[in-house]
């Protein structure tokens, strides 16, 4: 394995070979370059680095960042974290397309920190003005098995927190359990209804209670609790709205909290670039992509925006379902594919 430094030396081979300068900014309390390759361009693929508590891997090709088995690993097999992965298969795609790209209207390469925490990056990037450059489409390189996703729902995270008073756990005739009504709290949000119909490619939005943390001791009645709520929306739902609706739902007794707050994104599946990478794909993975959408949310609910709402794609070569997971890997095989598909959706883009 090698860590981020090797990450972002590698990514200014592509600035060396574009003669481009590295952009460095601080995001989110980490000091992190927003490496930009040609900011006059129209295409952006956007790329989530774990700077915090995870080694980076980058295996492209055997001549590109050394041979796989150097590492231990066969052809064939698995490598880990696939936010380096992605960044090596850009690397490769804009180095094969060096001149193409200075010819034409060129991509953007934009990495963020903070995406799982809200996208807090992401929108500080969009909050800095001309940073992030113009662009005519998205491409979003979370993992998705190199399947192209057009876009994803919403998410609302609260904090529901509900007070009492602490009294001995031998008399608790003299304190109020904040646990309880939490308890009961938790109860009605099990029944919340969104009264909302289904959307039709996105599906219906959803509630689920992540965490429940309250009291100091186990002898001891509790004064506040908190409960971690994760909702995920769907077009046409207001968030405000909805953290509204849920505090009069569960009453004067509970106060909520936004700790997250980020919108879906969604492209029209007959959008023309879409139908473009639905091609392109289809030509690398052997048959024409079905129409999803991710189950999680990505950094596309700052940049697409930021961008002017334009097309976006979510299309990474790492596994999806092994998102959190401590053997989390992407396939090997899956990096040529995506070396293949930046490769000729930057070369289409360039050349349209």
């Amino acid at each position: 394995m090698v860590d981020e430094q090797d990450a972002f030396e590698v990514v200014h081979l592509v600035l060396d070979a574009g003669r481009h300068q590295a952009r460095h900014v601080f995001l989110v309390h980490i000091a992190i370059e927003v490496l930009v390759a040609d900011a006059a361009g129209r295409g952006t693929i956007d790329v989530g680095v774990d700077v915090r508590h995870r080694q980076a891997t980058f295996l492209v090709r055997r001549q590109f960042l050394g041979r796989v088995k150097d590492f231990g690993i066969d052809e064939g097999a698995r490598v880990a974290d696939h936010r380096a992965v992605v960044v090596a298969a850009f690397v490769v795609a804009a180095l094969r397309l060096g001149r193409e790209l200075a010819a034409g209207p060129g991509v953007i390469l934009v990495i963020t920190a903070g995406e799982e925490t809200g996208c807090e990056g992401a929108y500080h990037l969009a909050s800095l003005g001309d940073v992030l450059g113009e662009a005519g489409a998205v491409v979003v390189a979370e993992p998705s098995s190199n399947q192209p996703w057009i876009g994803h729902k919403g998410a609302l995270w609260l904090t529901a927190r509900t007070t009492g008073v602490t009294a001995h756990g031998s008399m608790p005739e003299l304190g109020v359990n904040a646990v309880y009504k939490a308890a009961g709290a938790i109860a009605k949000l099990e029944d919340f209804d969104f009264n909302i119909a289904r959307d039709a490619i996105l599906g219906k939005p959803t509630l689920n209670v992540g965490t429940v943390h309250g009291g100091m001791n186990i002898n001891s009645v509790p004064d506040m609790a908190e409960i971690g709520i994760d909702i995920r929306t769907t077009p046409g739902q207001n968030h405000a709205t909805i953290r509204s609706d849920l505090s009069g739902y569960l009453g004067d007794g509970v106060e909520l909290e936004a700790i997250v707050d980020v919108g879906g994104v969604l492209t029209d599946p007959a959008n023309e670039w879409m139908q473009e990478v639905f091609d392109i794909m289809s030509g690398i993975l052997g048959s024409r992509p079905e129409t999803h959408t991710a189950a999680y949310f990505t950094d596309a609910s700052a940049l697409t925006p930021a961008y002017g709402g334009v097309p976006t794609v979510i299309l990474g070569p790492g596994e999806a379902a092994m998102a959190h997971q401590t053997d989390e890997y992407c396939f090997v095989d899956r990096i040529g594919e995506a070396v293949e598909a930046y490769t000729e959706i930057a070369r289409r883009w360039n050349t349209g």
